[in-house]
């Protein structure tokens, strides 16, 4: 068995650069650590952190690929944050007009979850901590 430590960080790759580092740092406030342009691949890597932790690698590459589905495809299903105040959540994203899935109920922990969609489409979700 590896003997694994923690989790580095995940990578996505977005459609759109501008939309998708205002959505990761202005909507979602993630920090960014580092921003490079790679000239020879006509992509940008975005290093994102949360609570000082790196987190995201947001890549921008010419003309990718779209998800083939969602939620259900092969590969990574959604991210998942932890919030305190779920309510205060969606009317943050509100205000972004971002609209958040009706809360559900974990039926195993009892807490309460929900999804919505980064500018690409990926599923993230918000799940209450308390």
């Amino acid at each position: 068995m590896l003997e694994l430590s923690a989790l580095h960080h995940i990578a996505i790759i977005c459609s759109d650069y501008p939309r998708s580092k205002h959505f990761y740092t202005e909507v979602l406030g993630l920090t960014v650590l580092r921003e490079v342009y790679r000239a020879e691949r006509g992509s940008y890597k975005l290093d994102l952190s949360l609570n000082g932790q790196y987190l995201i690698e947001l890549f921008s590459f010419p003309d990718p690929p779209q998800r083939p589905t969602r939620p259900e495809a092969r590969g990574l299903r959604h991210l998942a944050f932890s919030v305190d105040d779920i309510e205060s959540c969606i009317r943050t994203l509100a205000r972004h007009d971002i609209v958040a899935e009706a809360v559900r109920i974990d039926e195993f922990t009892g807490r309460r979850f929900t999804f919505f969609f980064d500018p690409d489409d990926l599923p993230i979700e918000l799940y209450e901590s308390a």
